[in-house]
């Protein structure tokens, strides 16, 4: 059964840059550039046949055209229990609807809605007994977060093997946005 997820690739630069934001932080399992995404919607194990569904159904997605994000700062998930370390992007319409059109066609043909409100960004890496004071240190000495913008021409599906997160992935299938 393949663990599926829909998403946006980084440009090879891009993830170069934010790799120059790893080490020095001691309970951080650092995330492999070349694994570096934002994830649209989470779809889950799903077996062949439904993945087939998915497939299907994303060609329906919305009107889109290219546009471009900007991703702006470092951030943290999970407060005083840190659990990953993060690379925010800036608030996107098109991006807004993209991911909104992508759960209502998943919803269409019968999964589940996401139970995760949608905060789009890009895991750098997961975190165990990191300290708040540890990860702002880090996030100090990281320096200024020049922002870094692409433009997103199409978006995939991922697979990953059961894991612990943070990758490999392989691109299933990608669905170019309307020119």
């Amino acid at each position: 059964m393949p663990r599926l997820f829909t998403g946006l690739q980084l440009p090879y630069d891009l993830g170069f840059a934010l790799s120059l934001k790893r080490g020095g932080l001691s309970g951080a399992r650092w995330i492999d550039p070349e694994n570096y995404h934002i994830t649209l919607r989470y779809i889950g194990d799903i077996d062949h046949r439904t993945a087939g569904e998915v497939y299907d159904a994303l060609e329906m997605h919305a009107d889109v055209e290219p546009f471009t994000l900007t991703l702006s700062h470092l951030g943290v998930f999970g407060g005083n229990k840190p659990r990953a370390l993060y690379a925010g992007v800036e608030p996107s319409e098109p991006l807004a609807r993209l991911q909104a059109s992508q759960e209502r066609l998943l919803q269409r043909i019968g999964l589940p809605p996401e139970g995760r409100k949608f905060i789009p960004h890009v895991t750098l890496a997961r975190l165990r007994d990191a300290s708040p004071a540890d990860l702002a240190r880090h996030i100090a000495q990281a320096g200024k977060f020049s922002p870094m913008s692409f433009t997103v021409e199409k978006f995939v599906v991922f697979s990953s093997r059961d894991s612990v997160g943070g990758g490999p992935y392989v691109i299933e299938q990608d669905y170019p946005l309307a020119a």
